[in-house]
């Protein structure tokens, strides 16, 4: 019997990775943290409180206290102070001033405004902060409904559209193949060609009638009641009397006339 024991095709290779049984370890040693003390102590756990004791100084030792010694007010006990009253004495007060109330005719319940009435809310229009300088924010005026009528209304059905398009200059019943005048490419002929003609009138400037520029006394400038011949009385000559110069109706008749021929036209 042979001593070779055969063991397949396996052979010791290089392990990819670390092996565990291939290293030694201390065992299970572990540095988890106290539970005991107060220093490190295991956060998980809980924690009691911990005091310390401190030592005696060195400059204490060379003096005396004097005990139990206090200024405790005789009028203190365990529970607080006393319950006996106590009262003092102290000096007269000043005269309190005099109240200044006003009186029901001092106030002005109308002036009161909106601490007294009702009121409508009341807004105010201030001016842009420097933060929103530089806000690109659409205002309201950017956004638009969907329509309510036409064939792009959102949640209803519309009804069939139809566009009309504008006439064609080729091909239509009104081209003009033969390049006829039209009726607006005649001359329009006067009515009174051929109809009966109308009186015509025109309308002249104002025209000044000729007259004399010179000033000439008006009907005030003259002044009959000063003439010599109303200020003189009558003569018995002048009546005609008996023994007269002959002077009769004839004679006074002659003297007036040259007498009015003389005399001034006017008394300014």
């Amino acid at each position: 019997m042979s001593a070779d024991v055969w063991v397949g095709t396996w052979r010791p290779h290089r392990p990819k990775g670390p092996i565990a049984a291939l290293y030694s370890s201390p065992g299970p040693k572990y540095g988890l943290p106290t539970n005991v003390g107060y220093p490190l102590h295991d956060p998980s756990r809980y924690r009691a409180p911990a005091y310390s004791f401190g030592i005696r100084r060195l400059h204490l030792q060379d003096e005396c206290s004097p005990g139990p010694k206090y200024m405790v007010p005789a009028k203190m006990t365990m529970r607080g102070k006393d319950g006996n009253p106590a009262y003092s004495i102290y000096g007269r007060p000043r005269d309190l001033m005099p109240f200044l109330t006003p009186g029901p005719g001092r106030y002005s319940p109308e002036k009161a405004g909106k601490w007294a009435y009702h009121s409508a809310p009341i807004y105010s229009l201030a001016s842009r902060t420097k933060e929103f300088a530089n806000d690109q924010t659409p205002g309201p005026a950017a956004y638009g409904l969907p329509p309510m009528i036409g064939p792009k209304v959102v949640n209803k059905s519309s009804a069939p559209n139809y566009s009309l398009l504008g006439r064609s200059l080729v091909g239509s019943f009104y081209e003009d193949l033969s390049k006829t005048p039209g009726p607006c490419n005649y001359r329009v002929v006067e009515p009174s060609v051929f109809k009966t003609r109308a009186p015509q009138y025109s309308m002249l400037a104002r025209n000044m009638l000729p007259g004399d520029n010179t000033q000439k006394p008006g009907p005030g400038a003259h002044s009959p009641e000063k003439s010599l011949l109303a200020s003189q009385p009558p003569t018995p000559q002048a009546q005609g009397a008996p023994g007269s110069l002959g002077l009769g109706p004839s004679g006074r008749s002659a003297a007036a006339r040259r007498w009015n021929r003389n005399r001034p036209s006017c008394e300014c």
